[in-house]
């Protein structure tokens, strides 16, 4: 007697939720779409490393020359005793020279909160040499994991919390003023936040930054499909997709999609989710939304902060704000 094939189902709530994400996004209509959290799996992480270094790319080294100009300068702005929490710290090699500017102060906490295991990994090995640190790691989300590090401080401890890299540009305007509002939630008075955003430039640099010419973020952008398929027993064929980069103007916003080349139809096992997709119809599976620098304050200020300082390097364009809880 043959017993009928049971679909397989998540193990774990990661990957439960991962499945629930996929079917909801993958049924949404009229455009499907996927959380961007999910690109950066270990091979996500390790592909995303490759993009910063990129000569089309230029938000990395833009921001790294911002922190190690003026390090010390945002330092001295801070309170006497911080403990940093950074959302999203990737490798932690753009955290460096904070970090350092802190530790030749004072013994300093640090608490990098990252989805991604591998970049945790990969952030401890690149700062374990800084003297006088502590490295904590949180393998959350970022509010539940800002949240954690909120509850266990000590008392008169404050928090210094990174959010750099132009991660806020992942999200629509008025949801990063609401997650900036979430943020100061958790905060108190005497806390901070160090802001990052990539600033509006011409086009073709934003097209270029987001579509390179040795295919490293289509790379980064297909192994979404690849994660679906390893964790949640999909069947996509990556050969049926191409990533795609377009400038939003009205958003002022870079998005990337996954473009069928031809009709496509795919079985994601763990969400119980059979889908059928047209030639030429895409997956929508980033956003990074463009600022001007002069527009900060105003955000600041409607999520509860106070812009106290902000610095920018005019070269790529880029900013980083520092903001205040009074």
């Amino acid at each position: 007697m043959t017993l009928p094939a049971s679909r397989p189902e998540p193990q774990t709530p990661a990957q439960t939720s991962f499945a629930a994400d996929v079917r909801h996004g993958l049924l949404h209509a009229p455009q499907k779409e996927l959380p961007s959290m999910y690109l950066y799996d270990e091979v996500g992480s390790a592909l995303f490393e490759v993009i910063t270094v990129l000569p089309e790319y230029g938000v990395t080294r833009s921001e790294e020359r911002l922190l190690t100009r003026y390090a010390n300068e945002i330092v001295e702005a801070l309170p006497a005793d911080v403990t940093v929490a950074e959302l999203g710290s990737g490798s932690g090699r753009k955290t460096r020279r904070i970090l350092e500017a802190l530790c030749r102060k004072r013994p300093t906490s640090y608490c990098p909160i990252e989805i991604s295991r591998t970049a945790l990994q990969l952030c401890r090995r690149e700062l374990a040499d800084i003297e006088r640190i502590s490295i904590v790691g949180y393998e959350r989300d970022y509010l539940a994991g800002l949240a954690e590090v909120s509850r266990q401080r000590k008392n008169g401890e404050r928090l210094l919390v990174l959010f750099l890299g132009s991660t806020i540009g992942n999200f629509a305007r008025l949801a990063a003023t609401r997650f900036l509002r979430e943020i100061r939630a958790m905060l108190r008075p005497g806390d901070t936040l160090l802001l990052g955003t990539d600033l509006v430039k011409p086009v073709d640099t934003l097209i270029a930054a987001y579509d390179d010419s040795i295919g490293a973020t289509a790379a980064f952008n297909l192994n979404l499909l690849s994660r679906i398929n390893r964790e949640l027993d999909g069947d996509f064929d990556l050969h049926d997709f191409e990533h795609v980069a377009r400038f939003n103007p009205d958003a002022r916003s870079v998005e990337m999609h996954l473009r069928a080349k031809r009709h496509v139809h795919a079985h994601v096992g763990a969400a119980r989710l059979d889908i059928d997709m047209e030639e030429g119809e895409t997956i929508w599976t980033e956003s990074s939304h463009k600022y001007h620098a002069d527009e900060i304050p105003a955000i600041a200020a409607d999520a509860g902060f106070t812009c106290a300082r902000q610095w920018v390097e005019k070269e790529w364009g880029f900013a980083e704000s520092l903001l205040a809880v009074a």
